[in-house]
């Protein structure tokens, strides 16, 4: 049912319907006319040669002789199929075309008996003449007669039969009925073209809609050269269309960027919160300190000059401390929520390298501990070399920290391992020492946390180097990380290569 109700809704059955309900309706119109206007049509216009007839004949006996009278009288009666009967006004017959017509006076009265030329329908009516419509009974014929007196004091008489424009009505009729359903075939034919014509723009048009209703703007309608209401709408579509698209595009340009902004606010707000907690954290010891030795101080606790400058210089190390600490969170939170602009440019990282092992000497030389720089003399890669510097440094300063002599041994390893084909190169920093517990290897990147249960301020650090490590190579996507070895442990990081 839900077929036949979709096929009865589409636009070509619907066009077929209506041209052959159409077509069906003139023939039946045209029906109509003919069974009742024909033949009303036909006597009116059989009556008006009837009384052109008349005249010419009443004139004719005033001009024309006998003979030619006769022979025109014929080409009238032959050319109009009348029957002519002319009498003078001793009731004698003078011209009869039709033998059968009144031929004698005696067949006359006979004629009467059956044919009363005083009766019928009257049809028309003037001075000189009557025009009847009468039926022959014997024959069963309908007859059209004038009857009328001529100038010259004759009596004229003409008829027609009718029963010919019946027949001709029957024949008409079937006429238009053949012609009705050859008329509903030769529709059909006009219809598939037709409906094809305008229906499928139209289903194009249609399924482009559906599709714009899905957001899916891909598809345009074909623009002909006609022009037609059809190929406008076509071109009103694809024009509306194109500014649904740019609107839409637009609006999700603008959504994406309301996105990035209220995702840009979250990570502010994130940002400023996990601050605060950190902070607040970290700067509680440092605080009790700077608070305690001030107290101390006010309160004169030791009055020597020796101990109030220890106080003061507990003071002044734990302010530094937590300046240093402050600015080193405050650069971790920009590197972690991409704030941070990297300054990149090409360098030699071995140099880089010499230069933080300078700087850690002195620690070096305290812990006597070996260092064994294995690398090329030159390594060029594509960085910011202040950014990857602070990345080394921490390496090597919690190698330091965390050193131990492992069977005798007692030292610090750095290497690079370059990588042409992936255009890397790889740095490595082993220390001797204990291995890293699983549980922690993970953690040990997080902010604040430190491997040692202790937590020694002097030795432990602020618990962000790895933190700033790990946010300067997600920043570069480069790979980093920390691996146990037999002896100790490999801090390991992945820079790009700049070869020229």
């Amino acid at each position: 049912m839900e077929k036949l109700r979709k096929a009865l809704n589409s636009v070509r059955v619907r066009l077929f319907i209506t041209l052959s309900v159409v077509i069906l309706l003139i023939i039946i119109f045209l029906i109509l006319v003919n069974n009742f206007v024909f033949g009303q049509f036909y006597i009116y216009s059989k009556t008006k040669t009837l009384k052109s007839v008349y005249e010419i004949i009443n004139n004719s006996y005033n001009n024309i002789q006998d003979s030619d009278l006769e022979i025109q009288l014929e080409k009238i009666a032959i050319n109009n199929n009348f029957d002519i009967l002319i009498k003078n006004d001793q009731n004698v017959n003078v011209y009869t075309f039709n033998k059968d017509f009144f031929s004698t006076l005696g067949q006359m009265n006979e004629m009467t008996s059956r044919f009363n030329t005083n009766s019928g329908e009257v049809i028309e009516k003037g001075e000189e003449f009557t025009i009847r419509k009468i039926r022959d009974s014997k024959n069963d014929i309908t007859y059209i007669l004038l009857s009328a007196g001529l100038d010259n004091g004759y009596l004229l008489y003409i008829r027609i039969p009718i029963t010919s424009i019946q027949e001709s009505v029957k024949i008409s009729n079937n006429f238009l009925y053949v012609m009705a359903g050859f008329a509903i075939l030769i529709a059909a034919v006009i219809v598939s073209y037709v409906s094809r014509k305008f229906g499928d723009p139209i289903a194009e048009l249609n399924d482009i809609a559906k599709k714009m209703s899905n957001l899916d703007f891909s598809h345009k309608y074909r623009i002909t050269d006609a022009d037609d209401e059809i190929n406008n709408l076509g071109k009103s579509i694809n024009t509306m269309s194109d500014k649904l698209e740019r609107t839409i595009k637009q609006l999700r340009s603008t959504n994406i960027e309301l996105e990035k902004d209220i995702e840009e606010k979250s990570k502010i707000d994130e940002m400023r919160k996990s601050f605060i907690s950190d902070v607040s954290h970290e700067l509680k010891t440092p605080i009790a300190l700077i608070q305690g030795y001030s107290e101390g101080l006010l309160e004169n606790v030791n009055s020597d000059e020796e101990s109030r400058k220890f106080y003061a210089e507990v003071i002044l190390d734990e302010t530094n401390k937590m300046d240093k600490l402050v600015k080193q969170l405050l650069e971790l939170m920009k590197l972690e929520y991409g704030k941070r602009e990297f300054q990149d440019k090409k360098f030699n990282i071995v140099e880089l390298e010499k230069e933080v092992i300078r700087k850690s000497q002195v620690m070096l030389d305290e812990k006597q501990i070996e260092v064994k720089f294995e690398t090329p003399d030159e390594i060029n890669v594509f960085a910011d070399d202040f950014y990857i510097e602070q990345v080394i440094s921490n390496y090597i300063t919690n190698a330091i920290k965390h050193v131990k002599e492992v069977k005798g041994k007692n030292y610090i390893q750095i290497e690079n391992i370059v990588n042409v084909e992936k255009n890397k190169v790889r740095i490595k920093v082993f220390n001797t020492g204990e291995n890293i517990a699983d549980e922690d290897i993970a953690r040990i990147w997080n902010r604040f946390y430190k491997v040692d249960e202790s937590r020694n301020r002097e030795k432990g650090g602020t618990g962000i180097g790895l933190s700033f490590v790990k946010a300067v190579m997600n920043n570069y996507e480069n790979v980093y990380g920390v691996i146990n070895k037999e002896d100790g442990v490999e801090f390991y990081l992945e820079l790009d290569l700049k070869i020229d």
